[in-house]
């Protein structure tokens, strides 16, 4: 498998004691070249007649590459390694986020108005028209991240403790990419009644929640109970917002090979939460030859080992992924690293598309087969066209709480797929450009604008 490219989550920096001699600081970069490190910044702390200390960041792709680019700083003579920072370890240290007040503390009748005896007014008209809560709290702009660590990232059932860093992370993308105040809850229970009971329980709080990190089939059912007996939006990410993005980038590079959605077949590999979704907002979009693989190969109809889930998509056609590969249009991945093969991309048609969405590795490393693809996209910021839920589920909650929205319909997820795919204007689209940044600053709005309507259309809005 082709190298993975260095990347800050993978930053080390290392402090160094150097000779203050000539060449000295070109052995130490030149080590570190060697081991395939990528410079960062590289900062004199201090010097003397005798000695340099500078520290020197370097990206490197995983963590066995960082340990063995500090062994080869280590190994040359005279060069002293006084420390190495994790990087990404210090930029969590205390947590990432925290609550801040919106106004000044500072007096006597301050406190009077914001606290007692001031508050008990507010209490009271909340108590006698409910829907003063809107107006008068948090709650019209709060989302609640709930997760029970079930299915943190990539990386399995790690429980809530650990699946916390995520939530914090979510609720940065919230309050920067669309300045929604959410809060990271991590539940001690994975049992799909307490889960449901629990979010019911403090929904009032917010106004709306966003599941995370659950594994599938639970996550189908907790959302769909939460849907139905609350009246706020509940939205799953890990399958609305992986759809949502999916689709937009498909709807763009459809555009640049001239196929229609309702002339090819698709191909996902992965048929867990984010799979499903995808394939079921496709079909929506118009997809009609849509293949799902697991790792038992195709959703055949002759399998008797389907979930419920699954069974919505079995196809009498049945075999091996790379059965499925032969003839087909698209390739999506949300799987595994290493899945996908050159042999099978290449038996694919001509023009062909590979969403390769897994994550950190993707399925197939996109310099062993972009010469021979129209499209090549991953969930990495390293390489063009990043497939990121961050484009999706900031605008789509701005446009469900500015709406104040009782629920978000697949007519939303459709039209925010759009609008993401819109902000790419017909003379900018091209094979590494066929989805906006994840810093264009127009995505949150555009997104938002086209959920309220969406929203407004389906008779969900309620302002």
């Amino acid at each position: 498998m082709t190298d993975l490219t260095p990347n800050s989550s993978f930053s080390l920096t290392l402090r160094l004691e150097i000779p203050n001699r000539v060449g000295m600081l070109a052995n130490v970069t030149q080590a570190i070249s060697n081991s395939g490190g990528n410079f960062g910044q590289i900062d004199l702390i201090e010097q003397t007649r005798h000695i340099s200390i500078r520290e020197i960041t370097v990206d490197a792709a995983s963590t066995e590459h960082a340990e063995a680019i500090v062994q080869a700083v280590k190994a040359l003579p005279d060069i002293k390694v006084l420390n190495v920072y994790d990087r990404t370890f210090n930029l969590h240290r205390g947590g990432k986020i925290s609550i801040a007040s919106r106004i000044p503390l500072k007096t006597v009748s301050d406190l009077a108005m914001a606290y007692t005896p001031g508050v008990g007014r507010i209490c009271n008209a909340i108590a006698e028209d409910p829907e003063e809560v809107y107006k008068l709290t948090i709650k019209q702009n709060t989302v609640a991240i709930v997760t029970d660590g079930s299915a943190v990232l990539g990386l399995g059932n790690l429980g809530p403790e650990a699946a916390l860093p995520v939530m914090e992370g979510k609720a940065m993308l919230f309050k920067e990419f669309a300045g929604i105040d959410a809060f990271p809850i991590c539940l001690a229970t994975q049992d799909t009644d307490e889960i449901v009971s629990t979010v019911k329980n403090i929904a009032p709080v917010f106004g709306g929640v966003n599941l995370e990190d659950i594994a599938a089939p639970r996550c189908f059912e907790i959302e769909e109970r939460l849907r139905r007996e609350l009246d706020i939006p509940v939205f799953h990410d890990d399958q609305h917002g992986t759809a949502i993005v999916t689709l937009a980038a498909l709807f763009n590079a459809l555009k640049l090979v001239h196929k229609s959605m309702d002339q090819i077949r698709i191909v996902i590999n992965g048929a867990g939460a984010a799979g499903i979704a995808i394939a079921r907002l496709l079909r929506k979009a118009g997809a009609e030859k849509i293949w799902l693989c697991d790792s038992k190969g195709i959703l055949s109809v002759s399998r008797t080992d389907l979930t419920e889930e699954k069974r919505e998509f079995a196809v009498k056609a049945q075999g091996t992924l790379a059965g499925a590969m032969q003839g087909a249009d698209v390739f999506i991945g949300v799987s595994i690293p290493g899945v996908l093969t050159p042999e099978m991309v290449r038996s694919m048609t001509k023009d062909s598309i590979v969403f390769a969405m897994a994550n950190p590795i993707p399925e197939i490393q996109p310099e062993l087969v972009s010469a021979e693809v129209a499209v090549i996209a991953t969930g990495r910021s390293d390489y063009p066209n990043q497939i990121n839920n961050v484009l999706a589920f900031p605008g789509v909650f701005r446009g469900a709480l500015d709406c104040r929205a009782q629920t978000i319909t697949t007519s939303m997820y459709l039209e925010a797929a759009s609008a993401i795919a819109s902000l790419i204007k017909p003379t900018d689209l091209d094979k590494e450009h066929i989805i906006p940044s994840v810093f264009d600053e127009r995505v949150a709005t555009t997104v938002a604008a086209a959920v309220q309507r969406a929203a407004r259309q389906d008779g969900v809005a309620r302002s």
